[in-house]
């Protein structure tokens, strides 16, 4: 907990409670359902937890604004989001039922209102978003594939509607199609070795 208020200072006293419970809820989740890798949930705040909140170095995000996870897991980087946001929408997708069982979980032990989730791969949800983000399910042309026609019309934030894609490695090759995407790196906002080689992908895309 003292690494998320080390680069998030200002947090109110609830996001302070909700950030810490965390810990609580995911090491009894974990224990029923292996939510995340018996590896990870030992270093949870540095790899789930402050890795998610890397987009929001990347972007403050206006309320109201809309913002879909595809593909969350155990409900990253949505859930976190969601409590340093609460005054924007969190859809959480994933086609693991039983994950999302967890996030609802969560969520409700919370008390966070702007979550909602739904057991669906995310080509079949018909809505559009502010943004559309995710960690590293797939490679960036198949992502954009998934998510064609879902990013909003209506701009209410400084960045412009898109993809804010949280992965790591030299990714190049796989980016070198897309003209106006921009790579973010973590380490130049957080010391740690963990995010050495992590990056916030922003891929720009026009309502379709």
């Amino acid at each position: 907990m003292k690494l998320i208020l080390k680069y998030f200072p200002n947090l109110t006293n609830t996001q302070i409670q909700q950030f810490e419970a965390l810990e609580r809820l995911y090491n009894d989740w974990n224990s029923k359902i292996n939510v995340i890798s018996r590896k990870d949930i030992d270093e949870l705040y540095l790899r789930h937890v402050l890795h998610s909140l890397g987009i929001a170095k990347v972007i403050n995000f206006a309320p109201g604004s809309s913002i879909l996870d595809v593909g969350t897991g155990g409900g990253f980087p949505g859930v976190p989001l969601a409590i340093l946001f609460p005054e924007c929408q969190f859809h959480l997708v994933d086609s693991i039922n039983k994950k999302l069982k967890v996030i609802n979980a969560v969520a409700e032990d919370l008390q966070l209102t702007n979550i909602r989730t739904t057991h669906s791969r995310v080509e079949a949800i018909d809505e559009t978003y502010d943004f559309i983000v995710s960690r590293a399910v797939t490679t960036m042309p198949e992502f954009t594939t998934w998510i064609k026609g879902k990013v909003a019309k209506t701009q209410k934030n400084d960045l412009k509607n898109g993809i804010l894609y949280l992965k790591g490695g030299d990714l190049t090759e796989e980016l070198k199609q897309y003209k106006t995407v921009k790579a973010f790196l973590l380490s130049d906002y957080f010391e740690e070795a963990f995010f050495e080689t992590k990056k916030v992908i922003y891929l720009p895309l026009k309502f379709k």
